[in-house]
């Protein structure tokens, strides 16, 4: 950690994570005019947001910062890799980590690691199935497009909802704190694909007023106290690849698994490489 990293994140351990939250999501929802065009005005100019790609370019037209920041993007804009046994790069962003999973053991940065057991939330059976498995972590900015699309044609099979605290995830943090991702709040998806068991992580951070999903809503607000669970046993809902499937309101990380010698990554892929939702990820073994 270097003397900066301390500065950003060793103040975070006492910050009441939530409330904060909780706040930034009344600020984020607020439709007074005038706050919410400054707010959205600041971040299109101090992140360089890409207004051309937006399905609605005026300002005016968005009723609140949350709706700007969740914007759909016009057609044709993130193309969806179509080539057979291509996995979709499920959101724009930048590659923080990826690679193969040592045991349960998964890489956050140097010298860090956190378990799938206690990302998954702790459940043996659901830890099994991605043992020496793949994993790839997307780090999505504020200048990012914050819906969230499925890498795969994939059936839910169920869905996890994690209580914890709300650090930062950005690259000081993860270089910081110790199990980052396994200590934050998140949303787990499995799916059944053709490339066997995939979960799609949504990880909270400071500041990220919700996570939702397409099938389900809002999950996150309000938190719990304890692990909450849904199953799809019968008429689990279906997903194509490229279809949207859940969003961060306010943003943060999603993290991807797949289980042992059922993919290859994308040779273009590389750490701390930007990616945009569609291109290709990697390929079924």
């Amino acid at each position: 950690m270097t003397f900066k990293e301390a500065l950003t994140t060793l103040p975070q351990y006492i910050l009441p994570h939530h409330p904060l939250s909780r706040l930034m999501g009344l600020l984020t929802h607020s439709k007074n005019k005038t706050w919410k065009n400054l707010f959205i005005n600041q971040i299109i100019r101090h992140y360089h947001v890409n207004m051309e790609e937006a399905l609605e370019d005026s300002i005016d037209n968005y009723t609140c910062f949350n709706d700007f920041f969740t914007r759909e993007l016009k057609p044709g804009v993130r193309p969806i890799v179509s080539r057979p046994n291509a996995i979709s790069c499920p959101a724009d962003g930048a590659v923080s980590q990826y690679g193969r999973i040592n045991d349960f053991d998964i890489f956050q940065a140097k010298g860090k690691y956190y378990t799938v057991h206690e990302l998954l939330g702790g459940n043996p059976q659901r830890t099994e199935l991605f043992k020496d498995g793949e994993f790839a972590t997307i780090y999505l900015s504020p200048k990012d497009y914050h819906r969230l699309h499925m890498p795969l044609d994939s059936t839910l099979k169920q869905m996890i909802h994690i209580p914890g605290r709300l650090f930062s995830v950005n690259n000081a943090t993860a270089n910081s704190v110790p199990r980052l991702f396994a200590r934050n709040e998140r949303v787990v998806s499995l799916f059944d694909t053709e490339a066997g068991p995939m979960a799609l992580v949504l990880v909270g951070a400071i500041f990220v007023a919700s996570i939702e999903t397409i099938w389900h809503g809002v999950i996150t607000p309000p938190t719990s106290s304890t692990i909450r669970t849904w199953n799809y046993g019968e008429n689990p809902p279906v997903f194509q690849r490229g279809e949207e499937m859940g969003r961060f309101n306010m943003g943060s990380t999603i993290i991807v698994l797949f289980a042992k010698d059922r993919i290859n990554w994308s040779e273009d892929l590389a750490s701390g490489k930007p990616v945009k939702l569609g291109q290709l990820l990697g390929k079924i073994a």
